[in-house]
């Protein structure tokens, strides 16, 4: 049995729905689920977007995962549909967190949701994250001293938007201006929108509706990566880095 078929079994089970029941939900005949599950045939692109939407599970996931050992409500929900695993895991069991470098970012905004986008990500093992979804993201400009051009901020996902506590930072996706950090804070007669901050105050606060926005991750701490070229950024050199203690590690609450 493919990997796939398992799923899809896994999932109608999981529902205690018959064949012919889940068939009915999608829309599709009971013969051609049959087939599915029994991996005499594989779903096309339509079907696999049904399976994704009606069970709220990631395409990748339902390729990729084994869904029969996997905890479905440890999965982050994000959006209305789409939910990814939470954490990483290498071949030694250690956590991993994807780097967005500084070339990887223009992509950002059309690939954070592609599965083989975030596949082709640079990861590195931070052993004092809390638990989590995290990823580190590069900042640009001087807008948030005394983080410099060139550094990194490993934030955690936020899972909804109520989650976003006034006065913090975080690291914003959006689709009018893609990756930018900055600290919030929500505007009460305003329910829909937030105010985006810049530290350095030469920048004037500007205001982005929730409707615009597609990830939110708050952040944790910093890594000054600086010293470091494009090239040269990879695993081996901010281990070093990190060894040589240039982690500023920061409260999560980041009292100002």
């Amino acid at each position: 049995m493919s990997r796939i078929a398992k799923n899809i079994r896994h999932l109608r089970d999981l529902k205690k729905f018959t064949q012919q029941e889940l068939a009915d939900k999608l829309n599709i005949t009971k013969a051609r689920l049959g087939s599915y599950e029994e991996s005499r045939s594989e779903p096309p692109v339509e079907m696999l977007i049904k399976f994704s939407n009606y069970f709220h599970i990631s395409i990748d996931a339902l390729l990729r995962g084994d869904l029969t050992k996997t905890n479905l409500e440890g999965l982050m929900r994000i959006g209305n549909n789409r939910l990814l695993f939470p954490v990483i895991i290498n071949e030694e069991n250690n956590e991993e967190i994807e780097l967005i470098t500084m070339k990887a970012s223009a992509g950002y905004l059309n690939g954070y949701a592609d599965p083989e986008y975030v596949e082709r990500l640079q990861r590195i093992k931070l052993p004092f994250l809390p638990a989590g979804k995290h990823r580190a993201f590069p900042i640009k400009g001087d807008s948030m001293p005394p983080l410099r051009d060139g550094s990194f901020v490993v934030c955690k996902y936020v899972e909804s938007f109520q989650e976003i506590k006034d006065g913090l930072t975080y690291v914003i996706l959006s689709k009018s201006e893609g990756i930018v950090y900055k600290r919030i804070f929500k505007t009460p007669k305003k329910k829909d929108t937030i105010m985006l901050v810049a530290d350095n105050k030469l920048y004037q606060p500007y205001e982005l509706k929730a409707s615009d926005i597609l990830e939110v991750w708050e952040y944790v701490c910093s890594l000054n990566i600086g010293s470091y070229k494009e090239e040269e950024l990879n695993y081996g050199s901010i281990m070093n880095m990190l060894k040589g203690l240039q982690v500023e590690i920061k409260s999560i609450g980041q009292g100002k």
